[in-house]
């Protein structure tokens, strides 16, 4: 039996054998920072950040997606955005551990705000915050969800939803339709498994009816007898085991087996994570956790393949999950800069853990880009010193707490006309933040 205070340790050798390794820079995750309570940086934390309280079930979020309403043109004409949330997380967590209880379900939220995304300030309203109906879902069936994407609606019509379920016996994909017109109600269509779910993580839509989609270890929690070990060995050397693939599926009306097509995208990359398409299709950029940075791809749109890594760019954390802006001039990435408190916080051996959430500019490099050796200034404590700077790519903060304003970011999102920054906490109690640009 591997004890919290193991647990603890082996964060800990995590953050030594990776800072050490020369992958990650000195002190980004080995130390404690001096964060403040809050900091936000469009605004005053105190006066511009509300924490959204649902109930005892709006709570421990993993990731969050918006959803377009179109036109039939494809012109917005309005925006929604789910969220993820697991309240028995720390009773079931399939990459964390441990595996105790895996009874109560998690969630699904929508969350429709108020003002039709309108510029200028819009004061959140926590009673647009509903939990959505799984109608059809099998009696019996878990449900812990992790990452969570949705297709945009065109004209009113039905949208694919697809969560990843870390579910008792195995990892799946459940797949679901929601509408404009009962947008609380997500209708069951089918469980998707496959030998290449087996630690899925995150989901990148490439059309209604596919998606990349990561795999974070290739050893498990679920071997037996040794999978208190070997995921853990896994993470701390490491180990480039695992992978992301391109799946597509078939019609659910269809007579066909569900999954029509898989090919592998990336394979041996260590701990792979969050995943996002830009929005021209042309480039796949992935976190790689255990190397606390983000990985960008060129993707050829016809065939799906990602034909080359172009770059790294390293984070002052590791990084959880990611999302590029509407335009794709920035990528919003949401991590934990202190790992050991996040592994001690799902042990219960702490009460929060500290949160970051960084955007990198993904605009067209400029040819003989020069480095910006003083990024991320007026920050309570910078990225600058953290990590090195890379040419063309600078890495600026939107968010830092200390935990007490609010625990364990895992994705931040950036609603493209108000401006709004919502992040989500892994082990936060309020699973949901959003802060809004004071002007």
């Amino acid at each position: 039996m591997v004890t919290t205070r193991t647990l603890a340790w082996v964060a800990g050798l995590i953050s030594v054998v990776v800072w050490r390794s020369g992958r990650v820079a000195q002190n980004s995750i080995l130390t404690k920072h001096p964060f403040t309570e809050g900091y936000y940086g469009q605004g005053d934390f105190d006066t511009d950040c509300t924490i959204f309280k649902g109930g005892p079930d709006l709570k421990y979020c993993e990731d969050a997606t918006f959803w377009d309403l179109l036109d039939a043109r494809g012109e917005f004409v309005d925006r929604g955005l789910l969220f993820s949330c697991d309240a028995n997380r720390k009773s079931w967590n399939t990459v964390m551990g441990p595996l105790r209880n895996p009874e109560p379900r998690g969630s699904l939220w929508l969350y429709e705000p108020d003002g039709k995304g309108r510029k200028g300030k819009v004061v959140p309203n926590p009673s647009k915050l509903k939990r959505l109906e799984l109608r059809g879902y099998p009696a019996g069936h878990d449900f812990h969800p992790l990452g969570v994407e949705i297709y945009p609606s065109y004209a009113g019509n039905t949208s694919n939803l697809y969560v990843v379920n870390h579910a008792r016996a195995r990892t799946v994909i459940e797949q679901f339709t929601l509408s404009p017109s009962s947008p609380t109600v997500a209708n069951y269509v089918r469980t998707l498994a496959s030998p290449y779910f087996h630690s899925a993580n995150a989901l990148a839509l490439t059309s209604p009816d596919s998606f990349y989609v990561t795999n974070d270890h290739l050893f498990t929690r679920r071997i037996p007898y040794l999978g208190h070990i070997l995921p853990i060995l896994e993470s701390v050397f490491a180990l480039p085991l695992s992978f992301v693939s391109h799946v597509t599926l078939s019609p659910s009306s269809s007579s066909e087996p569900p999954i029509t097509t898989h090919q592998f995208s990336v394979l041996f990359v260590p701990f792979p994570n969050g995943i996002a398409l830009s929005p021209d299709g042309t480039h796949v950029a992935l976190a790689s956790t255990t190397l606390g940075q983000i990985r960008i791809y060129t993707r050829n749109p016809a065939t799906n393949e990602l034909t080359r890594l172009i770059e790294s760019v390293p984070v002052p954390f590791v990084p959880d999950n990611i999302r590029y802006t509407h335009d794709g001039t920035a990528l919003v990435v949401a991590g934990h800069p202190h790992f050991p408190t996040l592994t001690a916080l799902a042990a219960n051996k702490a009460e929060v853990a500290p949160s970051w959430v960084v955007s990198i500019d993904m605009r067209p490099k400029k040819e003989g880009a020069q480095l910006k050796l003083d990024f991320d200034k007026g920050t309570p404590v910078p990225a600058k010193g953290k990590v090195p700077p890379v040419a063309g790519r600078e890495v600026k903060t939107l968010f830092q707490s200390d935990g007490t304003g609010f625990s364990s970011s895992s994705t931040g999102v950036q609603d493209p006309v108000t401006g709004a920054l919502y992040v989500t906490g892994l082990y936060a109690e309020g699973g949901v933040i959003v802060c809004h640009p004071s002007s």
